[in-house]
């Protein structure tokens, strides 16, 4: 029975049949989303997203199956961890308010998908791993937006009170501005002042109109430069040295695996196997002889 289920998991095509299913998983949920279609095929969607649960039920069963009898060691696995709770919070009775639990719970198969893929289980780990050090590169963001959104405030605030008006309100025009999105108009704003720039839509607004033509551009590339050419491309760095030590590792796990099979090996089964090689090599050299005695044949 164990071997049964080992053999099954295991295989490529049980693999690829899960693949599969999680797709359709992800599709039935999208299709739920056009009323349309509810209406239509509302109760044969709900017949396949639970013929889809109870697949899922019965790939964990085989795989817990697989480690008997020690089925517990199913749940060492953070990414079985991850599949069984999934599966498990679609189960629960939910209801009214709740609903919404239950259909973000039938969402998130489809990130089953990462368990199922080694190459998205190395990126997601990789991600994973990089979170400490990402939350320092965060903090340094922070602190730059902070620094910039007081500045920001005490020089452009009476001008661009809708950008600028409070603190908050510029670290939000701050975000804005390091993503590049508008930030040429925010800029403007500030160089020509708000009754000449920016402004043609919100006159009644409350504001003391200045310009600032040598602050403002210095201001608004000195921040981009620092936030999006540098600090941005900081969280880019941290993550792909987390890939690479989410590779090595990985390849230090298949160097254990590949010598912990070799361990398992007795020496009668490294007997067979040099005796196999050995018939091999015989065959070879009987080959060889035949070839060159033919070759020596008068023609």
């Amino acid at each position: 029975m164990v071997e049964f289920c080992r053999k099954i998991t295991e295989a490529k095509a049980f693999q690829n049949f899960i693949i599969f299913v999680i797709i359709a998983a992800g599709v039935i949920v999208g299709m739920e989303t056009y009323p349309a279609i509810m209406e239509s095929s509302g109760e044969i969607l709900h017949i396949l997203d639970r013929i889809v649960l109870y697949i899922f039920v019965a790939e964990i069963l085989l795989k817990m199956g697989a480690r008997i009898p020690k089925p517990w060691k199913y749940f060492s696995d953070g990414w079985n961890v991850f599949d069984f709770l999934i599966v498990a919070v679609c189960f629960l009775p939910f209801a009214g308010a709740y609903v919404a639990v239950l259909r973000l719970a039938r969402i998130l198969r489809v990130f089953r998908l990462v368990t199922t893929l080694p190459k998205l289980q190395l990126l997601v780990g990789a991600l994973l791993k990089s979170i400490p050090s990402m939350s320092y590169v965060g903090l340094l963001l922070f602190i730059l937006f902070y620094i910039y959104a007081v500045l920001g405030t005490f020089l452009f605030g009476k001008n661009d009170p809708i950008h600028f008006g409070s603190l908050q309100v510029s670290m939000l025009t701050l975000f804005k501005v390091i993503t590049l999105e508008a930030w040429i108009e925010i800029m403007n704003i500030q160089i020509f002042g708000s009754n000449a720039f920016g402004y043609e839509e919100f006159a009644n607004i409350a504001r003391e109109p200045s310009t600032h033509p040598f602050a403002a551009p210095a201001y608004f590339i000195s921040f981009i430069l620092l936030g999006t050419m540098i600090v941005l491309n900081l969280f880019i760095g941290v993550i792909i040295n987390g890939m690479e030590e989410t590779r090595r590792e990985e390849e230090i796990r298949e160097l254990a695996k590949i010598r912990h099979e070799f361990h398992k090996i007795t020496i009668e089964d490294e007997i067979n196997i040099i005796s196999e090689d050995i018939n091999k090599i015989n065959e070879n050299l009987k080959l060889l002889k035949k070839r060159l005695a033919d070759a020596s044949k008068p023609a």
